[in-house]
């Protein structure tokens, strides 16, 4: 229906109703003349830069709303997506919500010309309901559009958190919780019990995290066991609900007037996931900051005592308590979810494949041997396990796709127009199953990443993503390969694994890239009973 008839229906309407009724009638009116008017400029606007380019193909758009109706009925989107993409055959497509352009990607050639090749044109994020929550209005790094602000905050992350030598710093604790990890799962087999291998690989990188930020592995007292309390598990329970919503294809995200409707369900969850993040961290944050002023802490022990300590060229704080605040509740949600859902899904494929498990089994005997645990320090000679867990990167990222990419200025993108505005989104998923690139590509096959030389977790030609890449990629990929490998060596190295009754199951879940029903699976140890560490 257009704008006239529109009106013409509401006149006739008003004419035997209510004053109050006419009101909202010819406001409804107003409301879709205004509509229109931007959908006559939109189109305007794109005739005039497109320079007659057609965009990237996709379905059918609805007038004004574009595929609106589709993103709120087809659940979960990114299998919508795919699905469509599969059915044109085609490695890059355009979904229109409103005036915002969806750019999927699933192919490394492509990818590669927009992190890469146009990586200052496609330099800043969009604008969200969830990451202005952990960004507290974009007062962080990952999440947070191209300015001066993100500028200040990476620059101190790199030579604050993810240098050699800060690292190096850190080394200890995260050195306790692999530690704490052995503990804890051979404390599972001596109670007879199985092991749950999401929670292990999920609060393992928790812990890593939070020892390195905040000096503790629990927010409460823990358990016995070396396992997590109740504070710790919610508290990654709303991590991982973050993680899931913040880039889920929220209809506000693209028609911000319709925040706060929550029509789809996700600005709940995720400022409920949100609330609780904030509630674990910012009491402890807010007391280290009052220790520090009052002159009670002298001594730096983590990440956030450098934080606090932080100044800048005048001698003042370089970070406001709010900087301080959000930038460690993003870190938190950026870091936890790459390392844990690579080696709970890499479990997964060995322990159903016994010779997989083998392999990297022996490979750690040779070159650790079986009279100490593995260490950081042996990393760079375990190609084999180093492949085992790139396969999983490959095979079974934790999220369908990249954080967006939004482009800046109209461009050109293999051969298509995309409009100023655009969010490019590349396919995780997509890249790591193309079969142009893969042979195969839905066999779990560590081989087909062993070389002449050192095995690494990174991927510069973007034949799937591990940590990105471009000004805007993960900057801590050395940090993401010590978590992942020291997760993943540790279980293999230190356990003999059998699977349930039922067998391990290979299923995705429904709605995320996750096992369908989390790993179970019972430990065994494999050596010498004094390798064990007796406590927490």
């Amino acid at each position: 229906m257009n704008a006239t008839n529109a009106t013409s229906l509401l006149t006739t309407f008003s004419s035997s109703t209510s004053p109050t009724t006419t009101v909202i009638a010819l406001a409804a009116t107003l409301l879709i003349a205004a509509v229109s008017i931007l959908e006559l400029q939109r189109r305007a606007a794109y005739k005039k830069a497109s320079k007659n380019l057609p965009l990237p193909p996709g379905p059918k758009q609805w007038p004004i709303v574009g595929n609106l109706p589709e993103l709120l009925r087809c659940k979960p989107t990114f299998r919508w997506v795919h699905g469509f993409m599969k059915e044109m055959n085609t490695e890059i497509a355009c979904f229109r919500v409103g005036n915002t352009h969806i750019i999927p990607v699933l192919c490394p050639e492509i990818a590669r010309e927009i992190y890469k090749k146009q990586d200052a044109v496609f330099s800043t994020r969009p604008f969200t309901m969830g990451t202005h929550e952990i960004s507290g209005g974009y007062q962080t790094t990952a999440f947070v559009p191209y300015n001066d602000q993100w500028k200040k905050m990476k620059k101190m992350l790199i030579s604050e958190v993810v240098s050699p030598a800060r690292l190096k710093w850190l080394h200890d604790k995260r050195a306790a919780e692999g530690d704490n990890l052995v503990f804890y799962v051979h404390n599972q087999y001596k109670a007879n019990k199985s092991v749950d291998l999401r929670l292990v690989t999920r609060h393992y990188s928790t812990n890593v995290v939070r020892k390195m930020f905040f000096g503790t592995r629990n927010f409460g007292k823990g358990m016995p066991d070396g396992g997590p309390g109740p504070e710790e598990i919610e508290h990654v329970d709303a991590l991982f609900i973050f993680i899931k919503y913040l880039y889920a294809f929220c209809v506000s995200d693209y028609l911000p007037f319709l925040v706060g409707l929550d029509l789809d369900g996700q600005e709940k969850l995720v400022k409920y996931a949100n609330s609780v993040i904030r509630k674990y961290q910012n009491p402890i944050i807010d007391e280290r900051i009052k220790q520090w002023k009052s002159g009670q802490r002298h001594h730096m022990d983590d990440i956030l005592d450098v934080f606090i300590t932080l100044k800048d060229p005048s001698g003042k704080p370089f970070l406001t308590d709010d900087e301080i605040r959000y930038q460690l509740a993003e870190l938190m949600a950026a870091s936890v979810d790459n390392p844990s859902n690579a080696v709970e899904w890499a479990m997964a494929e060995m322990i159903n494949n016994p010779e997989l498990m083998k392999k990297a089994q022996e490979e750690i005997d040779r070159v650790v041997g079986k009279d100490r645990l593995v260490q950081e320090s042996d990393i760079g000679e375990l190609n084999y396990v180093k492949s085992c867990a790139r396969e999983a990167y490959r095979l079974h990222p934790m999220s369908p796709f990249n954080v967006p990419h939004m482009s800046v200025q109209d461009t050109t993108v293999a051969g298509y127009y995309i409009p100023k505005g655009s969010h490019a989104v590349v396919s995780r998923y997509g890249l790591g199953r193309n079969p142009k690139v893969w042979d195969d590509p839905l066999k779990y096959d560590p081989e087909r990443h062993m070389n002449d030389g050192d095995v690494s977790l990174l991927e510069n030609d973007l034949r799937f993503i591990s940590f990105s890449t471009g000004r805007r990629g993960c900057i801590a990929g050395v940090l993401g390969t010590y978590m992942t490998i020291m997760l993943l060596a540790r279980l293999v190295q230190c356990f003999d694994w059998t699977p349930p009754p039922n067998g391990v199951d290979l299923n995705e879940a429904a709605d995320e890239l996750t096992p369908a029903t989390p790993l179970t699976a019972f430990a065994k140890p494999r050596l010498a009973p004094h390798l064990y560490p007796t406590s927490a």
